[in-house]
């Protein structure tokens, strides 16, 4: 009887190829040619200049300054009223302004493209426009005032408490037309039939506000509301433009005050100033991104 003896013989497995490097075909090697640039712009614009002032910024001595200077404690509660007072009024008049413009009528949209304006032209003609016409002895609004009453009218922009108020309604008309645009994309976003559904129901006005659009609008009210209020904090034109700081440089706000420091040629003072901002704006972005990740 023949046996037949298998042997198992174990395969050893090849020794593995060295990996190919791909070749840049030519259209991506002139991508990234194309795109040198604009990173050098970036270096040189943006990563530079920020860069540079956080070295600036960098001594202690600079903030024990900064905090000693009696006019940075004043800038810092004209932000926060600034933040609190005229972005909520602003949000709250956009909300109330998005349920008017989104009705389907020919003259509300007529009016509409005139509410646009002062959202479309450039802001620094229009708000000297309004501080010519603020002068209190020849400005429109006081030679109006005098007429009416034959009294001589307030000096608008050199009391404070009235002319941190001014700047805040100038900021707000301003920007009140993008964010009441904003709420209106939002508004559409909401199904009819939701509102169709509710009429049948016999719901009012106000409990459609309540029960359908303000739980549809919820999340893009807050984020639009957090989002302006990074944009406020570094809003320049509104306060420089109409009091440029004064009088005696109290109704500053934090965007403006290094134009002071960089006056009084206190460099380091200006950087220091721009970066006490950084613990309220990382927060808020931070919170920003956090929700739009949901």
């Amino acid at each position: 009887m023949n046996t037949t003896t298998i042997v198992a013989v174990e395969e050893v497995p090849a020794a593995a190829a060295p990996a190919v490097r791909r070749r840049a075909s030519p259209w991506e090697t002139w991508g990234r040619v194309l795109v040198l640039p604009y990173l050098l712009v970036f270096l040189v614009f943006v990563l530079y200049p920020v860069g540079y002032g956080l070295w600036l910024a960098r001594h202690p001595a600079s903030y024990e300054h900064l905090f000693a200077d009696p006019i940075f404690f004043r800038t810092a509660i004209n932000t926060v009223i600034f933040l609190v007072v005229a972005i909520n009024i602003k949000m709250v008049i956009a909300l109330v302004l998005s349920g008017f413009f989104i009705q389907a009528r020919w003259w509300i949209k007529a009016l509409s493209v005139l509410f646009i304006l002062p959202w479309a032209v450039p802001s620094i003609p229009t708000i000297l426009s309004v501080r010519f016409m603020l002068n209190p002895e020849w400005g429109v609004i006081n030679q109006i005032i005098f007429q009416l009453t034959t009294r001589d009218g307030p000096n608008w922009l050199n009391e404070p408490a009235l002319a941190l108020s001014l700047s805040m309604v100038m900021h707000v008309w301003k920007s009140l037309p993008f964010w009441t645009l904003i709420l209106v994309a939002g508004r559409m976003a909401i199904p009819s039939e939701q509102y169709e559904a509710a009429a049948v129901d016999g719901a009012s006005s106000w409990q459609k506000f309540r029960y359908i659009t303000w739980p549809s609008m919820r999340t893009l009210y807050l984020t639009s509301t957090i989002l302006s209020m990074i944009w406020t904090l570094g809003d320049f034109n509104s306060v420089y433009l109409l009091t440029g700081g004064g009088p005696a440089d109290l109704t500053h706000v934090l965007a403006t005050l290094g134009i002071r420091y960089l006056r009084l040629d206190q460099v380091d003072l200006a950087m220091a100033s721009i970066v006490v901002a950084l613990p309220l704006v990382l927060p808020l972005v931070y919170f920003m991104m956090k929700r739009l990740s949901k």
